[in-house]
């Protein structure tokens, strides 16, 4: 019989945290850098650019979301702050704060066209700095989800001091596995951008399309497994 979660609170600290709130914080700030560069529009036109590059914000803020909800989730599931994991996590916010202006500057260059109506782009950028504009972004998504990764093995590794049941332990591997995943795929778009010639290297982005099959795959994989050998109490 699977322990009750109510069983395992000595060991784990479910209340908000300092580390939590200094976290949410940071995240914060970081959709402030989003839009911070916007300055009130002079005149109609200027607000109309502004308007058009909502779709450009909203992808970017979107990703910064998914990065907070999945530290979000570690923390409300396993309340860890022992050294290891805010040494993780402090790099895990730095990497966020580095990632804002090379996220903007990559979703306003890639809807410039939209934004600006076809008039002169203000963004200065040659063709041939492209690819490096990709690895700039690769390297930032790839270090953020392999602090995830290890923030997940951590806990793996101190499940006993956790108290974690048979179906936690499961869990945590299936999002140490979610992880790596998506290293993979950030490693795959960096490749392409680094290693692919000009023409071809502009459609490395297009590799992380393969998230959503790829995870649907797995996760149905993995529900089955999890569907035969626990019974959730």
């Amino acid at each position: 019989m699977h322990k009750n979660k109510k069983d395992n609170e000595h060991k784990r600290n479910y209340e908000i945290q300092r580390i939590e709130t200094f976290s949410d914080g940071v995240f914060a700030f970081a959709v402030t850098l989003l839009i911070v560069s916007l300055e009130v529009p002079k005149n109609f036109e200027e607000l109309m650019i502004n308007m058009r590059g909502f779709f450009a914000f909203g992808i970017s803020f979107l990703i910064l979301v998914f990065i907070w909800v999945e530290q979000h989730k570690f923390f409300r599931n396993y309340g860890l702050e022992d050294n290891w994991t805010i040494t993780l996590n402090v790099a895990l916010l730095f990497l966020v704060l580095f990632y804002v202006y090379p996220l903007k500057f990559l979703f306003t260059l890639v809807f410039s066209n939209e934004i600006y109506a076809g008039k002169q782009i203000p963004l200065r950028i040659t063709d041939a700095q492209v690819p490096l504009l990709m690895q700039i972004y690769d390297a930032g998504y790839i270090a953020i989800y392999f602090l995830f990764t290890l923030m997940y093995i951590h806990v793996f590794r101190k499940a006993d001091f956790l108290e974690l049941t048979a179906i936690e332990k499961f869990d945590c591997k299936t999002n140490i596995h979610k992880q790596l995943i998506m290293v993979v795929v950030g490693i795959c778009s960096f490749i392409c951008a680094l290693l692919l010639p000009l023409p071809l290297s502009a459609y490395s982005p297009f590799i992380y399309v393969l998230i959503g099959p790829v995870l649907t795959i797995y996760f149905h994989y993995r529900i089955k497994l999890r569907k035969k050998y626990f019974v959730e109490e």
